[in-house]
């Protein structure tokens, strides 16, 4: 595996925090991390402000979405999972090394952000994970077409509001299947904002959950809506 060196501390890089909540995957999401620390603020992945606490805002943040992944497996053993507007790989690389057993694909449409997800996938050495240069739009028109399967579960983090991402992730799926999205502390107010988007897909059943991130950490909030 590449190794790189890390620049800046973190306030989590020796906490044992991080190997009980990634696991087998901390090795990978190591390099990952430091990627982001050598390289993420110079290429717009992240922001100044970032770099010391990437394992909780970013790493730790995106896989608290991992359980509610896993819990489709029983049900659906071959999982498609896709990852809407995945930019710096947030969710889509910390889950895709969680769960080396699904295949993901990285749906992203600015041509920059590709490229840093592709060195990502090679310095991780990933072997589940694909990359689409697309807009979501584009992508649904395939699935209506034929040209591409429908999605199991599509996830996504800091896309867009509920009212825009409704429409733009709920299309990707089968039906029975489940978008799970990452969401701050007013997602109660974009699902109320969202009302009439939502009455628009029948059948579609919209929870809340709080999602831990581990330790003290303050909990994310994660959206599962699941598409009859």
């Amino acid at each position: 595996m590449t190794e790189y060196t890390t620049t800046t501390d973190d306030a989590l890089e020796q906490s044992p925090l991080l190997h009980d909540m990634l696991g087998d995957a901390l090795a990978q999401l190591k390099v990952f991390h430091t990627k982001l620390r050598n390289e993420g603020e110079l290429k717009g992945i992240i922001g100044p402000r970032d770099t010391g606490i990437l394992w909780e805002r970013h790493i730790l943040n995106s896989a608290a979405i991992v359980p509610f992944i896993m819990h489709r497996i029983p049900q659906q053993r071959q999982l498609r999972v896709a990852d809407v507007g995945s930019g710096g790989g947030f969710p889509g690389l910390i889950v895709a090394a969680c769960i080396p057993s699904v295949d993901f694909t990285l749906i992203e449409p600015m041509e920059r952000r590709c490229l840093w997800l592709g060195e990502c996938v090679e310095a991780m050495h990933l072997t589940n994970v694909s990359i689409q240069r697309a807009r979501s739009d584009e992508v649904i028109q395939d699935i209506r077409h034929g040209d591409t399967a429908p999605f199991d579960v599509v996830t996504c983090r800091a896309v867009a509001p509920m009212r825009k991402l409704i429409p733009w992730t709920i299309p990707m799926l089968t039906h029975g299947g489940t978008l799970i999205a990452l969401k701050g502390r007013s997602v109660q107010n974009e699902l109320d904002k969202a009302k009439d988007i939502i009455k628009r897909y029948s059948g579609l059943n919209i929870t809340v959950q709080l999602a831990p991130v581990g330790g003290d950490l303050e909990p994310t909030h994660v959206v599962i809506a699941l598409r009859r």
